[in-house]
């Protein structure tokens, strides 16, 4: 495990996660497709925020999966929380676009089908079509 941190453009919003970057992931659910997110996925305890508590906002589409966090000044999407028993339970998805010393484009990646709630099938090397068809 190796701490990395990270922050939104302005640098209002400030974070450390602990992981060891053995995966990254991307979703194709239309928040994710849209933010253009990588996520890391990490247990809420593997987090910290640093700086920033004030100027971050959120919002929510499915508040029984989770919460999205956006730096209210420079609008950039720096994590996520909450719960999915198929993850694992409660979970941070922190954005590696926001690492200050991390290239995300290097990270192995995989691939969920959030746009489907297909959080059962689990991940998988390619990404999933958007349309339901397997």
């Amino acid at each position: 495990m190796k701490t990395i941190q990270g922050s939104c453009h302005c640098r209002a919003v400030r974070f450390a996660v602990s992981t060891d970057l053995s995966r990254a992931s991307r979703c194709n659910c239309n928040i994710c497709q849209r933010t253009g997110a990588t996520a890391v996925i990490v247990k809420p305890a593997q987090f910290e925020l640093l700086a920033g508590k004030e100027a971050l906002a959120s919002y929510t589409r499915t508040p029984e999966i989770g919460r999205r966090f956006f730096c209210k000044t420079c609008g950039i999407h720096c994590y996520g929380a909450g719960h999915l028993e198929e993850i694992g339970g409660d979970f941070v998805s922190v954005n590696a676009n926001c690492f200050d010393e991390v290239d995300p484009n290097g990270l192995p990646i995989v691939y969920w089908d959030g746009r489907h709630d297909n959080w059962g099938a689990g991940t998988r090397d390619r990404p999933w079509p958007l349309l339901a068809t397997g």
